[in-house]
């Protein structure tokens, strides 16, 4: 911890300590049926303003072992003097900091076989290709929706207005496309039909390859039924010639 005093930016949190958090829910929940548990965590400062917590023994973050939103799993405070406006002496709150969960490359190694064992392989790439987008879309839909209920309560005077946010909501809708326009439309409908032409060009050519196939295994089986046809008759005619000799035989010697 520096001797002077850093204002924190971002709170980085590695998968070791949501690993660690987990496993202590889920012991401390065997035991007693406990729904929150309490620990410390330890960092360093890894740049300017950007904590980096690396281990975990929360005192600026919290961490919900069982989330029922969508989204990060973590959520950062730290303690701030507040100042009224009516002269009376300040107090002590706690102010929400940007939180990310991050990891070095041995982490990201571990995770990635620690997710390749739980996987479901019974599920298609297809499924889970979609599944994680529906949770995307749920994920933007979640936040849309609060960011709404907070222009909702400045509106009505509920909240204060924070200009820090109104210029950020600022830059978000400035960076959306403009659907009114004809250009933008007309471009957004050529590419949805070039992306279906492929798809229905794809659907055709998986088509007239199960024909083939199916016409090449129809035409495999006849000349499998086929030799065995003719391979019961060439034994039927040698077993005839075979019987026509032994009468012969039988034959001359009754003469």
């Amino acid at each position: 911890m520096p001797s002077q005093e850093v204002v924190t930016t971002k709170v980085v949190v590695h998968p070791l300590v949501l690993l660690s958090v987990v496993d202590h829910f889920t012991r401390m929940g065997k035991i007693g049926n406990q729904k929150r548990v309490v620990g410390v965590l330890l960092g360093s400062w890894r740049a300017k303003g950007v904590l980096d917590v690396s281990n975990s023994f929360a005192v600026l973050v919290i961490i919900d072992a069982k989330p029922k939103d969508l989204g990060l799993p973590t959520e950062a405070y730290q303690a701030v003097e507040e100042v009224h406006d009516d002269g009376s002496p300040t107090s002590k709150t706690f102010e929400h900091i940007p939180s990310e969960i991050g990891a070095e490359e041995a982490e990201e190694v571990g995770v990635e076989h620690l997710l390749r064992d739980i996987k479901d392989t019974t599920v298609g790439t297809l499924s889970q290709r979609i599944t994680n987008q529906l949770l995307g879309l749920k994920g933007i839909h979640a936040q849309l929706r609060e960011i709404k209920d907070y222009l909702i309560q400045v509106s009505t005077g509920k909240l204060p207005i924070n200009h820090q946010i109104v210029y950020q909501l600022q830059d978000i809708f400035n960076l959306l496309p403009d659907m009114t326009q004809n250009t933008f439309v007309d471009s957004l409908y050529i590419k949805t039909n070039d992306q279906m032409l492929v798809v229905y060009l794809a659907a055709l050519v998986r088509s007239i390859i199960a024909l083939h196939n199916l016409i090449n295994n129809k035409l495999t089986n006849r000349d499998a039924e086929k030799k065995e046809t003719d391979k019961k008759t060439d034994i039927k005619k040698e077993e005839k010639k075979e019987d026509e000799k032994k009468d012969e035989k039988e034959k001359a010697k009754a003469k």
